[in-house]
């Protein structure tokens, strides 16, 4: 039992290093964000009909579960929505430094939703992060639609995650991704049909976006959105949530190879980052102490 524990969390780290890569793929995309996450999302729609084919996994459900998945897929659509029209209005760094946030939006959502009391360290950390994050507009002032687009990528991926951790205790990882990427994807093809934004330049993709595209619906997407819930079945919302804080470090360091000279930031933005990374590392030991205290005494 300990070494399936054990092969979870190592997967998630795997999982999350993927999605770091994601950032820097967004970048180097030339579409917009919307055509970007429309295309992505269609593809990798496809790809997981195919696998769910083969498997011949059962995609009937009730109306009341299909209605939270097509919840929770307007939520990741919009979710990848502002993350890379955060990536276009800033760059790779700035979005997954404030991406960070995460962590602490589950700490205010989860008590919300599954019921338990707001923690007080939670919140003083909240400000802490609030710190980071002033210093980080301070010295990137350029940047504010980058930041406030990310602020809201990092929000609605925590309320997906935390929503997600309920659907994954009922229902198959890759059946889930199926219908919320579906439900996403049929979300963003509604609002660009009444914005008339269905166009031959809309259609029109190059060779150099469809080989990027085509990695990031599949790897990036439809392997790793799979994956990520499937692994929410051992482990719980917040600690997904933690470890996926671990983003910005792999796409930093990514971007930084990839994309070279436009990664490079002020010292000032990065001692706002590593005070949000800092306080949401310092967080989650708080909370493994916290539940380790809490096995022993209920052992004892």
């Amino acid at each position: 039992m300990r070494n399936d524990k054990l092969l979870n969390y190592l997967h998630l780290h795997f999982i999350v290093f993927i999605w770091g890569f994601t950032a820097v793929l967004g970048a180097l995309i030339s579409l917009e964000a919307i055509p970007l996450v429309w295309y992505r999302m269609l593809l990798a729609t496809f790809i997981i009909f195919i696998f769910l084919k083969y498997r011949k996994e059962k995609l009937k459900f009730s109306l009341k579960t299909l209605s939270g998945f097509a919840l929770a897929g307007i939520i990741i659509a919009l979710h990848w929505l502002t993350f890379f029209g955060a990536i276009k209005a800033s760059n790779v760094s700035v979005t997954l430094a404030v991406l960070s946030t995460g962590a602490f939006f589950a700490s205010l959502l989860e008590p919300l939703l599954y019921g338990r009391k707001i923690i007080f360290y939670e919140v003083l950390f909240g400000l802490i992060v609030i710190v980071g994050l002033y210093i980080i507009f301070d010295v990137e002032a350029s940047y504010t639609l980058g930041i406030i687009l990310a602020l809201c990528s990092a929000f609605l991926s925590a309320l997906f995650s935390v929503i997600n951790g309920k659907f994954v205790l009922k229902h198959k990882a890759s059946a889930i991704s199926f219908y919320e990427l579906m439900f996403g994807v049929l979300g963003i093809s509604i609002y660009l049909a009444f914005a008339g934004r269905f166009t031959t330049k809309f259609f029109t993709v190059s060779a150099h976006d469809w080989i990027y595209l085509i990695i990031l619906a599949s790897a990036c997407t439809a392997y790793a959105f799979i994956a990520s819930i499937h692994v929410m079945k051992w482990i719980s919302p917040y600690t997904v949530m933690l470890t996926i804080n671990l983003e910005p470090v792999y796409g930093i360091i990514l971007a930084l190879i990839v994309l070279g000279d436009s990664e490079n930031m002020s010292p000032q933005f990065y001692y706002g980052a590593v005070i949000i990374l800092l306080t949401v590392i310092a967080n989650g030991i708080i909370k493994i102490t916290q539940e380790r205290k809490r096995r022993r005494l209920s052992n004892t």
